[in-house]
């Protein structure tokens, strides 16, 4: 699928389809600067792209200015209720607004926020789920279904429209990830504005990765989405590695592609311990080669043929190839060091 998208500026970033932003969110309470700043800066530092930061009052407007001077990533503003603190947030330099429309005010208060917003050129997020959905919207379809997100979206981006804003980005998510999807990809045939991926609620980082993992993935795949979220209940830094994960595993990102075997009864070293050491020292590095980790060398070398380097176990020590071909055999307590040194060279 081929998708027009109306460009949108965040911060120095632009959505429009030539590369995939990776976000997240602080789940640090947000009155607690200091330590919501040091999770900022851990999430930059791990390649987060966009930082979302809560603000449930004004007295948690000064975050914003806090944020915006530790990192150099856009930050985000999420906002409910009261438009007062869409404004402060404009005022403080956020580079971004993500608000439900139908749940800050009359049309006085949204078009308060969305003059606030065009002249700072600050983008808005319209923010719908399963959860926020009119009653008029859960009535007439029975539950918060595909088409009732899509329609509720909707009707948030012509309350912007209607007052001639159209720097908006779309987020349409839901817990239930044959939802999110089937969301997701109606309303991506219906609008041309940067659509915001994400599963809400997703779960703890096992499940979480998983339903991630299959919406997110799902959509990217189809051409859609030019902005990630993966939520788990976990620390935040996790969800931006998670979503690397993805957008490598979708061809989108740079970056070592890790292949391992699952072991078997022929594996003679500890093959579990050396894969989730191998993946934890290359997690940084952006080189586009593929790193095979291998149990044994009966068919590991040849499972693993087209890998640009990789170790094969045997009985207490491990062979070093490269696309097929044996370099060196090494120690078990070698191999790590000796992996690593060979991919330096690549």
């Amino acid at each position: 699928m081929k998708r027009e998208v109306r460009p949108v500026k965040v911060g120095e970033l632009t959505f429009d389809r030539s590369k995939i932003y990776i976000q997240s969110m602080l789940n640090v309470e947000a009155h607690d600067i200091e330590r919501s700043v040091e999770q900022a800066k851990a999430l930059e530092k791990a390649g987060c792209e966009i930082i979302r930061a809560a603000v449930p009052d004004l007295k948690a407007v000064p975050l914003i200015t806090a944020l915006k001077q530790a990192v150099s990533v856009p930050i985000v503003a999420d906002i409910h209720f009261d438009y007062r603190i869409a404004l402060a947030c404009a005022d403080a330099g956020v580079d971004k607004i993500r608000i439900n429309p139908g749940n800050i005010g009359g049309e006085e208060r949204v078009k308060a926020v969305v003059d606030a917003c065009t002249k700072r050129h600050i983008p808005i997020r319209i923010g719908v789920n399963g959860g926020s959905l009119e009653k008029e919207l859960l009535a007439k379809y029975g539950s918060p279904t595909a088409e009732a997100l899509v329609e509720s979206a909707e009707r948030h981006v012509k309350m912007l429209e209607d007052f001639g804003f159209h720097d908006i980005v779309i987020s349409i998510k839901s817990s239930d990830v044959a939802t999110m999807i089937g969301a997701y990809r109606l309303l991506a045939g219906r609008c041309d504005y940067p659509l915001h991926l994400g599963v809400t609620e997703a779960g703890t980082e096992r499940m979480g990765l998983i339903k991630s993992s299959m919406g997110i993935g799902s959509l990217l795949l189809d051409g859609i989405g030019e902005t990630i979220r993966v939520s788990l209940t976990d620390d935040p830094v996790k969800e931006v590695y998670a979503a690397q994960d993805i957008l490598k595993a979708c061809g989108l990102k740079r970056g070592v592609n890790i292949v391992s075997c699952p072991t078997c009864g022929r594996t003679k070293i500890d093959l579990i311990s050396l894969a989730n050491k191998v993946e934890n020292a290359l997690r940084g590095v952006e080189k586009d080669i593929t790193v095979a980790v291998m149990g044994c060398v009966v068919n590991g070398i040849g499972e693993a043929h087209e890998a640009d380097i990789g170790i094969a176990g045997g009985d207490g020590c491990a062979v070093l190839f490269s696309h097929g071909e044996k370099l060196c055999k090494v120690t078990e307590e070698e191999a790590l060091d000796k992996l690593l040194e060979e991919i330096d060279k690549l």
